[in-house]
């Protein structure tokens, strides 16, 4: 179990219009984990707090999370084979790593091994708040939004998909995608791009992994007779545009 110590504040809750992700805590210091609760939930996101990565691994399967804040010292599986193991089958959510570790070589393996940020311990709770709100901004966080292009229409919070008023049946890694077209509605998105942003890796010539999801994609949402949505520019992309 690392240090816990912490820079108390007075004063955690910030702009209501800031908060609203879903923040999933992995942490085995319990009166840490409790504290961490505490400051997110006054900073209105909802929270969810395991203790192992077992149980995390298991939470983020069953659910979908924007913020994945957890400690590398974990008892069985560490928190780095975890920030490996959400990185490569959850690639979607957020990996904000917490640790008393505090040496550069720790830091860069960590972020070389797929978490987006990296703050030591012990920390300032206004500080970690400001990082989170900095990773959703700069990642494009939906979470609490309906967004609709023509009759389709995606509730994240609801983590459900309609065209036309009729469910639309995705899996997890459809979701993310159709949810990354939709935010860059009327844009053309290579497949880097998504590549990128939905897989959180880098783009692969050979593979044609983005071309198969988007034809499952089509397949559901522009099903007839519904007008075609999802258009390919060819040599460059795709776009969802009702235009």
């Amino acid at each position: 179990m690392e240090t816990s110590s912490v820079t108390a504040v007075k004063n955690t809750a910030t702009d209501p219009h800031a908060g609203g992700a879903s923040v999933l805590i992995v942490e085995d210091d319990l009166p840490l984990a409790h504290f961490l609760r505490l400051g997110f939930e006054a900073s209105h996101h909802s929270v969810a707090v395991v203790q192992n990565a077992e149980a995390a691994l298991g939470a983020l399967y069953e659910r979908q999370y924007d913020l994945l804040l957890t400690d590398l010292n974990l008892p069985a599986m560490d928190g780095l084979s975890l920030v490996k193991r959400v990185r490569a089958t959850v690639p979607r959510v957020l990996i904000l790593v917490l640790s008393a570790r505090a040496s550069l070589e720790d830091r860069i393996l960590t972020l070389d091994s797929g978490a987006d940020d990296y703050v030591v311990k012990p920390f300032s709770l206004q500080e970690l708040l400001a990082r989170t709100r900095a990773l959703l901004r700069r990642c494009g966080n939906h979470s609490g939004r309906v967004m609709q292009v023509a009759d389709l229409v995606l509730n994240r919070p609801e983590y459900r998909v309609e065209r036309a008023g009729k469910p639309v049946e995705l899996t997890a890694r459809e979701f993310d995608l159709l949810e990354y077209l939709m935010a860059n509605a009327n844009h053309v998105v290579t497949r880097a791009m998504i590549m990128e942003n939905v897989w959180r890796s880098a783009y692969d010539g050979s593979t044609n992994v983005v071309d198969v999801y988007i034809k499952y994609i089509r397949d559901k949402v522009d099903a007839e007779p519904c007008p075609k949505l999802l258009r390919t520019i060819r040599g460059v992309g795709y776009m969802l545009t009702d235009n």
